[in-house]
């Protein structure tokens, strides 16, 4: 499925590396990044092709992490290239209130053939975050225009990522991710995580144990009464925190106390989102559906910034009331539906049908998940979870430096070829689906050595 790479490809880089070797680093606040440790040694990618980045050095790199969790179909796909470059020439901008653009309703639709049946309501954003935002503003408009105004509470998850606005962070449960920024959004409660590596170490696949960690939900609702409670959000597979995969039975049963109770249930999509558990969505690889999904990065394949909200039809029915001419729902960015963004997204979803690409992770789940479980009895290694195209291998910290083994192995990976992502001591793995055996043998044998040479 990969192409062979130009030569001239090579010879690119190094003249863009060139180019960019002289440039100030200073003016710019890298986020998520060890910004002073980064500008004493940068790693600048400048060319970008199918599994591969290529460094302003010359140097090949295979892409473990699809980019960041979202180049799924690999990079520079001449579909979707061509889609954008044909949109920018035919139309930059449409504004997106009280106005519209053909392709905003096009991609819609097709979103909307993808997501579990019923939720046929497509909300365009701009990343994941603004996502989670819009997602958690529909739960609590929706019951105040059905007469429920009293639901105003919001249940996320212990170590839960949503995304960095002020919602997603309340919502959320990493706890560098809130502690600078004060008491967040009030109204907010947390479900338990689901690590239980006591009883599921090593799992391959869904954990056996630990379902019953939904019954928190009913906790909480003797807690705080189900008239209060909006909306409960999950990932599906908490990927930023090290790549937690549902014990079976889990999804299931929080969705049988959310209708139980009238509470709206959110899965946050972002990650798992458009293949990477082996179907669409990953609601649909564990036969839960949701009330609403919320989406990104792998709906352009990370080419131009998007996201979106899929909803039942009976919550977007709610808020078509009063007067024709009123706005129904206050909410909405100066860039959303952007006509670059729209293009973008229908070159990728054309891309993935015509390649397979959104069931391919099934195909290739079992070899991964050996490739991946072969690591068990290396060095340090307490723990591996793993489902579809993504995996998770669980380091003991150094003594007093948390995180630090990890981020070493990640720079050396980097040294030797293999880009990969870690949070805490974790390794995530999550390459773009498009990847061959071959590549999944060079992305774990490159990890192997690393944990190896940093023991």
């Amino acid at each position: 499925m990969n192409k062979a790479v130009d030569p001239a490809l090579m010879q690119a880089a190094e003249q863009l590396g060139a180019a960019t070797g002289n440039q100030k680093l200073d003016a710019y606040w890298m986020p998520f990044t060890a910004n002073r440790q980064f500008k004493k040694s940068p790693r600048l990618f400048v060319k970008a092709a199918g599994m591969h980045y290529w460094t302003d050095e010359g140097r090949q790199i295979l892409d473990g992490v699809a980019g960041l969790w979202c180049v799924n179909a690999g990079h520079a796909r001449p579909r979707i290239v061509q889609a954008i470059q044909d949109q920018a020439a035919e139309m930059d901008f449409a504004p997106p209130f009280q106005m519209a653009h053909p392709k905003a309703f096009e991609l819609a639709d097709k979103v909307s053939k993808l997501t579990p049946a019923g939720l046929n309501k497509v909300f365009f954003t701009n990343s994941g975050s603004e996502s989670v935002e819009t997602a958690l503003k529909m739960a609590l408009a929706y019951h105040r225009v059905r007469g429920e105004g009293t639901r105003t509470r919001l249940i996320g998850r212990e170590r839960g990522y949503h995304g960095v606005n002020f919602g997603g962070i309340s919502v959320g449960g990493m706890v560098a991710n809130r502690k600078q920024f004060g008491t967040m959004l009030a109204g907010v409660d947390h479900l338990r995580h689901t690590h239980d590596p006591a009883r599921n170490a090593f799992s391959i696949g869904q954990p056996e144990h630990g379902a019953e960690l939904a019954e928190d939900l009913e906790r909480m609702v003797a807690l705080h009464d189900a008239s209060t409670i909006a909306a409960v959000i999950v990932e599906p597979v908490a990927g930023s925190t090290g790549v937690l995969v549902p014990p079976k039975g889990y999804l299931n049963k929080l969705r049988e106390i959310c209708d139980k109770h009238g509470i709206l249930l959110i899965f946050d999509e972002v990650i798992t989102g458009f293949g990477r558990t082996g179907n669409p969505f990953a609601s649909q690889t564990f036969g839960v559906t949701p009330d609403m999904i919320v989406m990104a990065k792998g709906l352009t394949n990370g080419s131009v910034p998007m996201g979106a909200v899929a909803v039942k039809q009976h919550i977007h029915d709610a808020f078509m009331n009063g007067p024709e001419h009123l706005i129904e729902f206050m909410h909405g960015y100066t860039y959303s539906a952007h006509p670059l963004a729209c293009a973008a997204g229908l070159g990728t979803l054309a891309t993935y049908e015509d390649e397979g690409l959104l069931t391919r992770a099934s195909q290739m789940a079992d070899y991964f998940a050996q490739a991946v479980h072969s690591l068990r009895g290396e060095p340090n290694v307490i723990d591996i979870r793993n489902i579809g195209l993504v995996g998770g291998v669980e380091l003991a910290p150094l003594p007093g430096e948390p995180a630090k083994r990890a981020f070493n192995i990640f720079l050396d990976c980097y040294e030797r070829g293999v880009l990969l992502r870690t949070t805490g001591d974790t390794v995530a793995l999550s390459p773009p689906l498009i990847i061959e055996r071959g590549q999944i043998d060079q992305l774990v044998d490159t990890l192997r050595g690393s944990i190896r040479r940093n023991s």
